[in-house]
């Protein structure tokens, strides 16, 4: 499960630039795209902030809808899972979101 190894980073990342202040919350963007299991992550939280300023913050996860464009059809339309094929049949296709994997907030008390 590589969401323990990301979850890691993301907790190091947020220890970093708050050192020890006590954390209430993390806000996190996660799409669809990006490889990371938004609930394993949920998990995973839990267990890395154990003993550390972030214990007992509120993880908040976005989960933006993925979107992509078609280069045929110049069609807009939203992306489920990586099968990369719009609904015009074309497989000529630019993700335009759906990769994300961000913190976009922290609060701190």
């Amino acid at each position: 499960m590589h969401e323990l190894s990301i979850t890691q980073s993301l907790v190091e990342a947020v220890l970093n630039r708050t050192g020890n202040r006590p954390v209430t919350s993390v806000n996190l963007r996660i799409g669809p795209l990006s490889g990371v299991l938004p609930d394993a992550v949920r998990f995973c939280f839990e267990l890395v902030t154990a003993d550390t300023p972030l214990a007992d913050a509120a993880l908040i996860i976005d989960e933006p809808q993925g979107l992509a464009l078609c280069r045929s059809c110049r069609n807009e339309f939203a992306l489920e899972d990586r099968f990369l094929l719009c609904p015009c049949g074309s497989a000529d296709v630019e993700i335009v979101s759906g990769r994300e994997l961000a913190v976009t907030s922290v609060e701190v008390a």
